[in-house]
């Protein structure tokens, strides 16, 4: 277990209420790289705690399900991992890795924060999309994985939602990644999902339309090979020792332009590839359909959202407390 770095919290200035951390990170060839760690304390807090990793072209915006967690007792934490949101930097590329595993750096630092706090008992890691998978490759060996006691998956980024000839591009782009790790290639998201989330649009969210534009951003090449390999070794079979908690939509929708049905299902991703990953997860895995749910299912319209809330919290509230904190294996 690594020593928590000397942190500072100040006032986060996205959301009211949360304070943020500005973690430094190793620079590289597009410049300075920060992740930054936001939190939201319980006010009656008994030492359990929450961090969730966002996913592609995202940040952490959910109030509303920090204070749905806060009201259960939970102390609410959220990355805004290198190259994304708050943690973009003049120069970057966003959201840009070459590999999946390099998200594991912020992710330790942040267990690292959490756990030093006084009276910390129990900690469960969420990830959503994109931070879906890393946070599974992250539970399967990441450096400070016994210091998780459970993962919960929001929608999770188990294979690309493509056809055939949409597949064979993807195997080219891979290849080419290997190379051009910085080639851009646009187009990657269709702008029907911001669409049916932000309030300027057709949805009820306001968000940051700067990190979360309606466009997306290019999908790097190199990006684009780095979550294939995380998809390789997903189906290779993971082995996450903690109980895991996966939420998806019943349904799944794959258009370009705009569809009603954005409204009720899953427009990003298909729901069937989360279901044949459950098998490869680990030994203990709950998977829960929502109905109804948009691909962030925190993010759907309010009764498929208190479903998956309720599901996330009675989830989470039943896991059993540690007696002391678990020994590094």
């Amino acid at each position: 277990m690594i020593d928590a770095p000397v942190v500072s919290w100040v006032l986060d200035p996205v959301l009211s209420g949360f304070e943020a951390v500005t973690i430094p990170l190793a620079s590289e060839d597009d410049g300075t790289l920060v992740a930054t760690l936001v939190r939201k304390k319980a006010q009656n807090g008994n030492g359990r705690a929450v961090l969730h990793v966002h996913g592609f072209v995202d940040y952490f915006f959910h109030a509303h399900v920090a204070e749905f967690l806060n009201a259960r007792g939970w102390d609410v934490y959220a990355l805004d991992l290198r190259r994304s949101g708050r943690s973009l930097r003049a120069g970057n590329r966003p959201y840009f890795v070459r590999d999946i595993r390099e998200y594991d750096r912020e992710i330790t630092l942040a267990i690292a924060v959490i756990v030093s706090q006084p009276g910390h008992r129990l900690l469960c890691l969420t990830g959503h999309s994109t931070g879906g998978l890393a946070a599974a490759l992250y539970m399967h060996n990441g450096e400070s994985r016994d210091r998780v006691q459970a993962l919960v998956l929001n929608s999770p980024f188990m294979d690309f939602n493509a056809s055939a000839v949409e597949r064979v591009a993807l195997h080219a782009v891979t290849a080419v990644g290997g190379v051009f790790s910085t080639l851009p290639i646009p187009g990657v998201l269709s702008p029907a999902y911001v669409q049916s989330l932000h309030r300027d649009f057709r949805g009820e969210w306001s968000f940051d339309l700067r990190w979360k534009p309606e466009q997306g951003f290019p999908a790097y090449a190199g990006w684009l090979r780095a979550v294939r390999a995380g998809h390789a070794q997903v189906a290779k079979g993971l082995s996450i020792a903690v109980p895991v908690l996966m939420l998806h939509s019943t349904d799944s929708l794959k258009v370009r332009g705009w569809d009603d049905r954005m409204h009720v299902s899953d427009g990003v991703l298909n729901v069937d590839h989360m279901h044949r990953a459950v098998s490869k997860l680990g030994r203990s895995v709950t998977e829960v359909a929502i109905d109804a749910a948009v691909h962030d299912v925190f993010l759907s319209r309010p009764a498929s959202r208190q479903q998956a809330l309720a599901a996330y919290g009675d989830w989470i509230d039943a896991l059993p407390v540690p007696i002391a904190l678990p020994q590094r294996r």
